[in-house]
């Protein structure tokens, strides 16, 4: 069996759905270093700080990001 194989049958951990980002993460974007090969696909930037919720969904892979913690004064 191939590794490609085997990473398509590997069960998959939706647990990242929900992230939590601070100012370190910011310009953010998804998917994050790290992510699996099957979650994989073209890098999108997110705006958390668009909203006073400060949350940003992911339009590939529905991820939510929340930013906690102080927000950044003036540019980052």
């Amino acid at each position: 069996m191939t590794a490609a194989r085997k990473e398509e049958q590997a069960p998959r951990d939706d647990s990242f759905r929900e992230v939590n980002v601070t100012a370190h993460d910011l310009p953010l974007h998804c998917p994050q270093p790290g992510s699996p090969l099957w979650a994989r696909h073209p890098r999108v930037f997110l705006d958390v700080l668009k909203n006073e919720e400060g949350k940003a969904v992911c339009p590939y892979c529905g991820t939510t990001y929340t930013f906690t913690g102080e927000r950044p004064k003036g540019h980052h």
